[in-house]
């Protein structure tokens, strides 16, 4: 097809004919709200670099939930900041943990909605690693061992589905074994499976006060310069028994996204990550932007790439926009 018989502006003429041929459309049931909670009662702290964000005490959690779900967004993903962190992150397992508290309220006031528990431990170290340490370094198979407990403690307190996120190998096999073991064969694992060290973590490290306080976390998250590697780890996590596959962060790694939909027959689901969010809003501000036009032409982006799920700060503000 050449030009003249072919003429691709004839389907653009207007908002009907572009709308008719549209090819990817982005829904609110593609859409996931990440939440952060804290200890105490009537908090909300507003996170200065992810403005519109907040870490909240339960009780203000609660109905932060329930105008997410009013919003028909599906799910929310929650992040917990302890009262007290130690050497070995014992807050992320403990019956009476930040999030176990806060999963079983939501549970008991908000109907219909799926809440997944993040499932790491740089929140709730005091060296703010994602794991234990010995000789300066992640220990990665004592590390497993508290992951296993603490998707374990999630579970019993009622999540409905659990996000193993530190990159840690054999995580997903250990935690599956585990659940499968305890009765909970039914409750899904989200794999954080191609996870890169990223610099796009920035707000979001302020937001969970998960910094580490010495080193990086470059010897078990991702170099952004590998893509088959990203295809191994998310093998390997499908192997183990992987439910949903995710890539994080989302708009730096499309091409990573799109990869993984070719090359895998599960749900994947993609990070729309603190610093891509700060960087539309920061933009906006300084009236360099449109901050919806950017929001929905980013989220679209990454739907567009094969994302079946996008987890976003901005999803309660894309549902209002949805149509």
């Amino acid at each position: 097809m050449y030009y003249p018989a072919y003429r691709p502006r004839r389907l653009r003429k207007n908002a009907s004919f572009r709308r008719m041929i549209r090819e990817t459309k982005l829904s609110v049931d593609d859409l996931v709200y990440p939440l952060f909670v804290t200890s105490g009662r009537n908090v909300k702290k507003p996170i200065n670099s992810m403005p519109g964000n907040f870490q909240m005490s339960v009780d203000h959690l609660v109905k932060e939930v329930q105008k997410t779900k009013d919003l028909g967004i599906p799910a929310v993903l929650l992040f917990g900041i302890p009262e007290k962190k130690d050497e070995v992150g014992s807050g992320a397992f403990a019956d009476d943990g930040i999030i176990q508290q806060a999963t079983r309220k939501i549970k008991e006031k908000v109907s219909d909605i799926i809440v997944i528990c993040d499932l790491c431990l740089c929140e709730y170290t005091s060296h703010g690693h994602c794991g234990t340490i010995k000789d300066n370094d992640v220990d990665n198979d004592a590390t497993l061992e508290i992951l296993v407990e603490t998707a374990l403690s999630q579970a019993k307190a009622g999540a409905d589905m659990v996000a193993p996120s530190g990159m840690m190998d054999g995580g997903v096999g250990a935690i599956r074994e585990a659940l499968d073991e305890e009765g909970y064969d039914a409750l899904p694992i989200m794999a954080y499976s191609a996870k890169y060290a990223s610099c796009f973590y920035g707000p979001f490290r302020e937001a969970a006060e998960g910094a580490p306080q010495f080193g990086d976390r470059k010897s078990y998250q991702m170099d952004p310069a590998n893509s088959d590697e990203a295809i191994r780890e998310i093998t390997l996590d499908v192997e183990e028994g992987a439910d949903i596959i995710m890539v994080k962060p989302a708009l730096p790694y499309l091409d990573i996204i799109y990869r993984a939909k070719e090359e895998f027959d599960l749900p994947i689901a993609a990070y729309n990550v603190s610093g891509e969010f700060a960087m539309i809003k920061a933009a906006a501000n300084l009236g360099w932007l449109d901050e919806e036009k950017a929001m929905m032409e980013a989220l679209l982006s990454i739907k567009r790439s094969g994302a079946d799920i996008i987890i976003t700060y901005f999803a309660r503000d894309a549902a209002k926009l949805i149509v």
